[in-house]
C-alpha cells in the first residue's frame, strides 16, 4: 500500500488516492511516530459525484474528521502534482461540504493553495469549567468545532492539560479543537492548538480560520483585511469578507513516498 506524506506547515498526513479497508486502523497504527511512519492521521483522495474529488480525514486516533484546512491544500497539491488533474480551480467534496481552492504553480507543482473555506458561525462567549478553574471562551463553527481562547502568552498556553481536558468537556459532546490566541496587533495573531484526535498539531487550518473569525467578533481585528495567523510550524494568511466567508492561503509540500506491508 502506498502513501504521500505531506504537510501544510508542520501538519502532516498520509495521503492516498482510493478507498482502503479499516481506514481508522490504518491511521491509528501508521500515524504512530516510532512504530509507524508518523503522522496527524491519514487523508484519501477518491473521485466524487458532486467535485472534482472527495477528502476523506482520519485524525491519529482513528476518529474521522469533517474537515482539514492544511490538509486540502496537500489534496490540491497531490492531484496536481501526480497528474490526475491539470486544473488550478479545483472543488473537493468534504464532510463539512464542498470546499473550492486555488493553485499556484511554480515548475510544472502546485506549492500554495488559496481555499474558500465557507461561511464561519461565532457563538457567544461561554464560561466553563474546567481544571478546578473558569474559562471564558467563543465557541466557533468552520464545519467542525472550535473553542477559541484569547490568552495574553500563546507561548507558554496550557495545551496538554486545558486544551485537552476540554477537548472532551460535556459542552462539547463531539469534541472541539481548543485554540489558545495571543493578539499580536489588528493584523497579526499568535496561535497555538490542541486539535481533537491529534492533540497538540504544529498547524491547524480550520483553527487559524476560526481564531480569525473570533478576533473579529471581539474588535481585534477588521473584515476584509489579511490577517497573519502565526503557528508552530509557519504562518498563514486568512481573510473574513463581509458574508462571514473565510478564505485561507498557505502552502502545500510532499515530504515523501512511502510503500507499506500492511
Amino acid at each position: 500500500m502506498r502513501f504521500t506524506k505531506m504537510h501544510g506547515l508542520g501538519n502532516d498526513y498520509l495521503y492516498h488516492y482510493g478507498e482502503i479497508e479499516k481506514p481508522a486502523d490504518v491511521s491509528i497504527k501508521l500515524s504512530e511516530r516510532h512504530f509507524g511512519i508518523g503522522s496527524d492521521g491519514i487523508i484519501l483522495i477518491t473521485p466524487s459525484d458532486c467535485a472534482d474529488f472527495k477528502m476523506r480525514i482520519f485524525n491519529a486516533d482513528g476518529s474521522e474528521a469533517k474537515m482539514c484546512g492544511n490538509g486540502i491544500r496537500c489534496v490540491g497539491k497531490y492531484v496536481f502534482d501526480k497528474g490526475y488533474t491539470d486544473k488550478t480551480h479545483l472543488t473537493v467534496e468534504t464532510l463539512s461540504g464542498i470546499k473550492t481552492l486555488d493553485l499556484k504553480t511554480v515548475g510544472g507543482k502546485a506549492v500554495y493553495a488559496t481555499v474558500d473555506m465557507g461561511k464561519c458561525k461565532v457563538n457567544k462567549a461561554v464560561t466553563l469549567e474546567a481544571l478546578n478553574r473558569e474559562v471564558t471562551l467563543l465557541p466557533v463553527s468552520m464545519g467542525n468545532p472550535h473553542a477559541v481562547i484569547f490568552v495574553k502568552d500563546a507561548e507558554n498556553a496550557p495545551l496538554t492539560t486545558l486544551g485537552a481536558a476540554l477537548e472532551h468537556h460535556e459542552f462539547f459532546p463531539d469534541g472541539v479543537n481548543v485554540e489558545f490566541v495571543q493578539v499580536i496587533d489588528s493584523l497579526t495573531l499568535r496561535m497555538r492548538v490542541w486539535e481533537r484526535g491529534s492533540g497538540i498539531t504544529m498547524a491547524c487550518g480550520t483553527g487559524s480560520c476560526a481564531s480569525v473569525a473570533a478576533a473579529v467578533a471581539m474588535g481585534y481585528c477588521r473584515e476584509n483585511e489579511l490577517v497573519t495567523v502565526k503557528l508552530d510550524g509557519g504562518d498563514l494568511s486568512v481573510k473574513m469578507l463581509p458574508d462571514k466567508t473565510v478564505m485561507m492561503t498557505g502552502p502545500a509540500k510532499t515530504v515523501c513516498e512511502c510503500e507499506v506491508d500492511m
